[in-house]
């Protein structure tokens, strides 16, 4: 289906339809990217929170409000995760200006340099991780699988997939989302 507007597009995505994520993505992004580019002149940052930016637009676009401008609620969203983003940024430079040049390289030897037991530690965080990947949708859990454990890139995975790289994109972000919320439910049962 060909959207005439954001608008209509807004409204098929309220509805679940996929085509018009798709659609309001490839409208948006680029409108998204350059605002955060040009207040973060970093480009990584600005894919990383352009991604973050339509995702949750995306998760919460039942609670658009059609009385404003979608690229306008879409750009506050930005705009609270750069803020947050600074905060975090400002939170782990303080942290790292306690810790003293010497204190860092014993830091960095002391992980490089793994116990027999930290090591069965980290197999059995490993496998833990991989039963929870298994409960993803299927289509998550392959390109998860093909992004952290195959190191694939995002354009590889679309070449293999098939499926377009902007939607890519987001699909790994939305399965990070659901794998967090896997392991915070069984981590708040125990």
């Amino acid at each position: 289906m060909v959207y005439k507007s954001l608008e209509d597009a807004v409204k098929a995505a309220k509805e679940n339809d996929q085509r018009a994520f798709g659609f309001l993505y490839d409208e948006c992004w680029d409108y998204v990217y350059g605002y955060l580019f040009k207040i973060s002149k970093d480009e990584r940052i600005a894919e990383e929170l352009s991604l973050k930016t339509l995702s949750k637009a995306f998760d919460k676009i039942d609670k658009f409000n059609p009385k404003f401008r979608f690229k306008s609620w879409v750009i506050t969203i930005s705009k609270n995760l750069h803020i947050d983003f600074l905060r975090k940024q400002n939170a782990s430079n303080k942290i790292e200006f306690y810790i003293t040049e010497s204190n860092k390289s014993n830091y960095n030897v002391a992980i490089e340099t793994l116990s027999p037991e930290d090591e069965l530690i980290k197999s059995q965080n490993i496998n833990n991780l991989l039963e929870k990947i298994k409960k993803l949708k299927p289509t998550y859990e392959k390109i998860i699988k093909m992004k952290y454990f195959q190191e694939m890139t995002y354009k590889d995975i679309s070449h293999k997939t098939q499926i377009p790289l902007n939607t890519i994109k987001v699909m790994i972000l939305r399965s990070k989302k659901n794998l967090a919320e896997l392991i915070s439910n069984e981590n708040s049962k125990s």
